[in-house]
């Protein structure tokens, strides 16, 4: 059975999808970026702090299924310029213990929405 999942603690849609979908056990997010959620402003002061804002807006779709990064399996990150990769990385590590960190790809993009620098999405399973 599909499940739509909204919270107010990550950023509303901007467009015709939701937050994420459930179906059984397994969540699909959908692109989180450095939407601050409870006014709407972009997060865009350093690479740093736009990418903790996505992890934050990411981790609070997880939390509305009673889940967390642990229950994380795949992850795909698009950036706008592969040399933020190393910072990028620092701060997405940061959210992961390396012995159950998910798959993932990095994949620089043209263009991002709203011209943010970086967007993830990930994919977890409720074991």
């Amino acid at each position: 059975m599909k499940k739509i999942i909204n919270t107010t603690a990550a950023p509303a849609p901007i467009g015709p999808y939701n937050q994420a979908v459930m179906v059984n056990n397994t969540l699909y997010t959908s692109g989180q970026i450095a939407l601050n959620p409870e006014n709407g402003e972009l997060i865009l002061d350093s690479i740093e702090a736009e990418t903790t804002q996505v992890m934050k807006n990411v981790e609070a779709i997880l939390k509305a299924t009673d889940m967390t990064f642990e229950n994380v399996i795949k992850s795909t990150i698009f950036i706008m310029d592969m040399n933020h990769f190393g910072r990028i990385n620092q701060i997405y590590g940061s959210y992961f213990s390396e012995d159950t960190a998910p798959a993932r790809e990095t994949v620089q993009v043209a263009c991002l929405p709203k011209n943010v620098n970086i967007e993830i999405s990930v994919v977890a399973v409720k074991f």
